[in-house]
């Protein structure tokens, strides 16, 4: 087997442009780039937070109740924007890691905070999800109510719950349990995040194809606030009036007629067109549908071409072309006709792919990933000579910590983790918790932060929780409710990474963090509580809440009772080992013929993100890479293009969020406006 070294596949700083292409000009770019690492933290990050937090927060709770959608990037670049203006016309500039922090703060004040449905607004927006999950009339029909314990909601009856408030002692359980997931969620996830970070980029020095989007975008506006608009800042735009006029095909339009009309008027449906029905009767359990977000297209410029071409080939061969033999053999067994491509992909699932890509090839993946560690700190420690020592260090400046403290970080918030939830529930096997601390959650967010690293995406096994607590034998349930150690922190990885190529300094994300869990705390109490007392959630008021909640709540709750009979369970029965072993041996096989023929091992991992992909993103993706490669490379030259697509992404994104704003914008002023009786 050819060698697993990647440290070649990374330069040492972000590629520019030597050359500039056609229509471009070579301006100075010293004001923005530097190797110097800043503290980006200033008063400005700091009234950014809080504009933040009290403007944008209460319109992402209310998109998200009435229609299902969140601020997505309007949040962070409206805010940028809107900062940057005021600068300029105080005669003040933003360093591109002011911007990058402001970025932040948008990103994590405005994010979806419940897991499987679309609700944001901070913590306490969980809270208003479980009163309503656990008074729900399916919850009493199967005996759940009053079997949840205090620390999770009060009891059924409470004033709290009457009364829609949270100012009640009745929630001190809750809020205290909220608090201690607050401090050692943030331990975890830091502490094994920047392991995972010093692993994969400065020892394996993984390329992470993704990271220098935002980074990108910062330094684009930096240019611009400095007024010194080089190559940056026009492409940023060109970009930006991209996602200006898709947005407004694609977001704006429905949402302005459907504030007009009974029903929206859709040029395109979001997020694919369903050719199942069309295909079913050639295809059989095919995932027949094209995706329609031209955001997928232009991730096709950003991702390594080996990447987006084995993305293509396996997402296409997987799930189109290989299926109607797979229905045939009676291997997709519970796949019947005339069920659309989302139910045809989570029968297909539950009866192959579970067992055979989720599992089975991400073991593989982790083994080879181990594998490739090992030889990385062979080669470079073997390149090391008397008069050169090959040193680990980080670069100086950039406020690093010694991996052994940010282990021990990781090491206390996984105990503690582990102590509250067999202190919450004795009953349910310690070991358990214990595996899933210390070995599954290193193990596959080591997975996903070099999938991310390699390929600028991960994996994940679904339903893991779910089978652990079928299978333990403990029959409660409140622990479905518990805080299992069960997560992954890959993520982090390419997060530390962006922020590298930012130049900011790590301390810098620090801080914010500390500035942002109070204002995060304060904001969703306040917007929650004046909700929740507006109106019942989810009622009329709340559309998206009223039509879509209670079918997710249906779905979370009939895992709920899968533990009360593990001999019916359908995941249990979904899990197959022989497929778990065949996925394992495809992946050891195809990575062996990859490097044996001399394909690029981005290949390989392209061809394990496809089996977990979907077609529908894979088919705009693949028009993506090729037209980046064989059309606009050419053009431009193959440096310059490396160097604009990612800040033409960010420049899209930019311009999708400042339509996805005004949208919110005309929906609270449509629905704060009352009907008059003449």
């Amino acid at each position: 087997m050819a060698s697993l070294d990647v440290s070649e596949e990374r330069e040492e700083k972000p590629v520019g442009p030597l050359n500039v292409g056609p229509g471009i000009s070579g301006d100075d770019d010293s004001a923005v780039d530097s190797d110097e690492y800043i503290d980006g933290f200033s008063w400005r990050t700091v009234i950014g937070a809080l504009f933040i937090g009290f403007i944008m927060m209460p319109g992402a709770i209310y998109l998200s109740l009435v229609s299902g959608q969140g601020l997505g990037p309007a949040a962070e670049w409206v805010t940028i924007i809107l900062f940057m203006e005021v600068a300029r016309r105080s005669y003040q500039t933003l360093k591109k890691q002011e911007i990058y922090l402001l970025y932040y703060i948008g990103s994590a004040l405005t994010s979806n905070a419940v897991p499987g449905i679309v609700l944001a607004g901070g913590v306490f927006s969980s809270f208003i999800w479980s009163q309503y999950l656990i008074g729900s009339p399916l919850a009493q029909t199967l005996g759940i109510t009053n079997e949840v314990p205090a620390w999770v909601v009060p009891a059924p009856g409470s004033p709290a719950l009457l009364g829609r408030t949270f100012l009640h002692a009745d929630w001190l359980p809750a809020i205290g349990l909220m608090f201690f997931f607050q401090v050692f969620a943030r331990m975890n996830s830091w502490g094994l995040g920047y392991a995972l970070f010093r692993l994969t980029s400065d020892i394996e020095r993984l390329p992470f194809p993704l990271a220098p989007i935002a980074a990108e975008g910062a330094t684009a506006l930096a240019e611009s606030s400095s007024q010194k608009e080089g190559w940056r800042w026009r492409i940023f735009s060109i970009g930006a009036m991209i996602g200006v006029g898709w947005g407004a095909m694609y977001v704006l339009l429905p949402t302005v007629t459907g504030l007009i009309f009974s029903t929206p008027i859709t040029i395109l449906t979001n997020p694919f067109i369903d050719l199942t029905p069309n295909t079913q009767k050639i295809l059989p359990a095919a995932q027949s549908a094209i995706g329609t977000d031209l955001g997928t297209v232009l991730l096709g410029f950003v991702l390594p071409f080996p990447v987006v071409v084995g993305t293509f080939i396996a997402s296409i061969g997987a799930h189109i072309i290989a299926t109607p033999f797979l229905q045939h053999a009676g291997i997709l067994s519970h796949w019947t006709q005339g069920i659309d491509v989302q139910q045809t992909q989570i029968v297909n699932n539950f009866d192959f792919w579970l067992s055979f890509a989720s599992i089975g090839t991400s073991i593989a993946v982790a083994i080879i990933g181990l594998a490739s560690v090992v030889q990385a700190i062979s080669k470079r420690r073997a390149e090391a000579t008397p008069t050169h020592k090959v040193s680990f260090a980080p670069p100086a400046g950039r406020g690093d910590v010694p991996i052994w403290i940010a282990l021990s970080v990781w090491a206390i918030g996984a105990v503690a983790y582990v102590w509250m939830c067999h202190y919450l529930v004795p009953l349910f096997p310690l070991w358990i918790l214990v595996f899933f601390a210390f070995v599954w959650t290193p193990l596959f967010s080591y997975i996903n932060a070099r999938l991310s690293g390699m390929a600028g995406t991960g994996v994940s096994i679904p339903y893991v929780k779910e089978a652990s607590v079928a299978m333990s034998g403990y029959k409660g349930v409140d622990i479905w409710f518990a805080p299992i150690p069960l997560s992954d922190y890959g993520g982090m990885a390419q997060h530390f990474r962006t922020v590298e190529l930012t130049r900011t300094k790590f301390s810098s994300i620090i801080k914010v963090e500390l500035l942002m869990l109070p204002i995060m705390l304060v904001c969703s109490f306040l917007f929650w509580s004046f909700i929740w007392r507006l109106a019942p959630i989810p009622s009329a008021s709340y559309p998206y809440a009223s039509k879509f909640w209670p079918v997710s709540a249906q779905g979370q709750l009939i895992w709920f009772t899968a533990n009360k009979d593990p001999e019916n369970n359908i995941l249990l029965q979904a899990l197959n080992w022989n497929y778990v072993g065949a996925g394992a041996i495809f992946a050891f096989v195809t990575y062996g013929i990859t490097t044996l023929v001399g394909l690029p091992t981005l290949f390989f991992y392209g061809l394990i993100n496809g089996l977990h992909g979907q077609p529908f993103a894979a088919i705009p993706l693949f028009l993506g890479g090729v037209l980046g490669r064989y059309y606009f490379s050419k053009r431009y030259g193959t440096e310059n293009w490396r160097a604009y697509a990612p800040v033409l992404v960010a420049g899209y994104y930019c311009g999708m969020g400042l339509i996805g704003m005004a949208a919110v914008a005309l929906a609270l002023l449509s629905k704060s406006v009352s009907r008059l009786p003449f």
